[in-house]
């Protein structure tokens, strides 16, 4: 299976995908030191630094699952809850439009994943944990994601480490690393995820294949 994993950071959302099926991932990140990082935990991977958005423009027709993350501190209610002290920014409508691209361009299946905003959805979306999916296909009521105590305040990085098996202390880059530790998606909700949508795709190819 050839997947498209967009803003891949350090792989959260990857990190049990080859106990799920063979896979040949293309991860697209524009941080080189997240890039340099994800190549190294995941070698076998295609890591690309670039621009995701664009990426996704100019090469979606390659893959039969992608999956991207878009940037998400301008929909963020954390942020918006630090209005007063924190600049003003437009929320970033890329989100919006891959998600509508994906939907009627895309001929596989698609998961754009992203925070609940301090805002109503423009597009309706499917809420599962901390977070919200927009997808072409059904997702499981449980994602089987771990139950992840409040991590903030003393040592809240190395509880990070610990939830998701990975030194983020690596990262010598210009991003805040509790920002990185904290937006990774749960490993087990990225299996649970491509699991279903492979199951999906699966079933319709016998379907097409029973037709004839």
């Amino acid at each position: 299976m050839k997947i498209l994993n967009l803003y891949s950071c350090l792989g959260g959302n990857r990190y049990k995908w080859d106990e799920v099926t063979d896979v040949e991932v293309t991860a697209v990140e524009w941080d080189e030191e997240l890039a340099r990082m994800y190549q190294k935990r995941f070698p076998n991977d295609k890591v690309v630094v670039a621009n995701a958005h664009q990426y996704l423009l100019d090469h979606y027709k390659e893959f039969d699952f992608i999956w991207s993350s878009p940037p998400c501190p301008t929909h963020s209610r954390a942020r918006f809850a630090r209005k007063l002290t924190t600049s003003p920014a437009y929320p970033d409508m890329k989100l919006y439009q891959e998600i509508i691209f994906l939907d009627k361009w895309f001929y596989g299946k698609y998961v754009v994943e992203n925070v609940i905003p301090y805002y109503e959805p423009l597009i309706l979306a499917k809420k599962r944990g901390r977070h919200l999916y927009w997808t072409n296909f059904n997702l499981p009521t449980n994602l089987n994601e771990r139950k992840s105590s409040i991590m903030e305040g003393k040592n809240e990085v190395e509880r990070w480490i610990e939830f998701h098996q990975y030194n983020f202390r690596k990262y010598k880059g210009k991003q805040s690393v509790k920002k990185i530790a904290r937006n990774l998606v749960d490993y087990e909700a990225g299996k649970t995820i491509l699991e279903t949508a492979i199951g999906l795709m699966s079933r319709q190819n016998k379907n097409q294949l029973e037709m004839f």
